[in-house]
């Protein structure tokens, strides 16, 4: 009977040790003075560097994880379970946030580097006066071109893309918004209208375009056209820059009627449990130098003014990456559509796609 009640006592004892033990790991880490902060972004989005240099300047560690899409982004936002203190979602996903609340309202006394970032991409449509969001990255939709098939001059606009020029020659971006993008923008329309009869004259334009229509696809374009087996593709900034890195016969073009210009942008979660430790992350990565150094690692365009300063002439002159500000001018920004004009979107890329068959 001793031996069995020491054996009790003895389980009650490791119970309440488990248990204070846990108390404590989890007022370090989720308390006001919790020492992790988590971050959620893109794959590859961040020099590793800066993330060592952050846990050495501040002595908060860094719980990094990654995503392929806003929308699996979206899902596991919604769904909980992780308290992330950063996220990096797009420009219209972080209209959609907002919508549903996920959002926590930034504190701009908090965010001194805020003043380092480039007028023209604060106070954007998705996000007035930057409420809930700080630029992290910026991009846009353009076209590449293998010198080697084509000539520049021969795709300088969305236009010419049409011309028999290109027979069987053109790659496409699979995603409705971007390829409705284009045909919209030649037919001077908003790339977010809501009107169907706009849509629909969209598509058939589009449907005159198949004969050039080589292939519609998502990451595959970029070995197609580092491999020469195409001679212009409708694709992103970004991935434009990696495909260059490897074929030198390869550039890009914005047209300068217009086209999409996306951002990525830093949030903070209304489910975060560690906000001071996002502040001074958000902080962090708006220092000029650590803004100039990510934008030299990532590769795309930096909307921090004084980090660009920090470039290279031969980055921040190269005008397919920084376009003039007469091409700016005509740049617009996805918005966060009705679900039903989206599912209209969706449908006619559909019936493009198989008309294409």
């Amino acid at each position: 009977m001793k031996k069995l009640w020491s054996a009790l006592l003895g389980i009650i004892a490791l119970c309440c040790l488990l248990a204070l033990g846990d108390y404590f790991m989890n007022r370090q880490n989720n308390g006001s003075g919790g020492k992790t902060v988590t971050v959620y972004n893109w794959g590859d989005y961040i020099d590793p560097a800066l993330i060592k240099k952050f846990e050495q300047q501040t002595g908060y560690h860094v719980d990094y994880e990654t995503f392929d899409s806003n929308e699996s982004m979206l899902t596991k936002i919604r769904q909980g379970g992780t308290n992330y203190d950063v996220v990096v979602p797009s420009e219209y996903t972080v209209q959609r946030m907002k919508k549903e609340h996920l959002l926590a309202p930034l504190d701009h006394r908090k965010l001194s580097n805020l003043r380092y970032i480039d007028a023209r991409f604060l106070n954007q449509d998705f996000d007035p006066e930057n409420q809930y969001s700080v630029p992290y990255f910026w991009g846009t939709l353009g076209i590449i071109y293998n010198d080697q098939k084509i000539t520049g001059q021969e795709v300088q606009h969305w236009e010419q893309l049409w011309s028999p020029r290109l027979k069987n020659n053109l790659l496409l971006i699979d995603s409705a918004r971007d390829v409705f993008a284009v045909a919209l923008i030649t037919q001077g329309k908003s790339v977010n209208t809501t009107n169907y009869s706009q849509l629909k004259q969209a598509q058939h334009h589009l449907q005159a375009l198949t004969p050039n229509v080589k292939a519609i696809i998502a990451d595959e374009m970029k070995m197609y056209m580092e491999q020469d087996e195409a001679a212009v593709g409708v694709t992103y900034s970004g991935d434009a820059r990696e495909m260059m890195s490897v074929n030198h016969h390869l550039h890009y073009v914005v047209p300068s009627e217009g086209s999409n210009i996306w951002f990525d942008n830093m949030v903070i979660p209304k489910s975060a449990k560690n906000k001071q430790a996002a502040y001074q992350f958000i902080n962090f990565m708006l220092q000029p130098e650590n803004a100039a150094k990510n934008a030299e690692y990532v590769g795309y365009a930096t909307p921090n003014r004084a980090a660009k300063k920090l470039l290279p002439r031969s980055v921040t002159d190269d005008q397919q990456f920084y376009p003039p500000e007469s091409t700016m001018e005509h740049l617009q920004t996805y918005k966060d559509l009705p679900r039903r004009v989206l599912g209209e979107y969706n449908d006619l890329f559909l019936e493009f796609k198989m008309f294409k068959k």
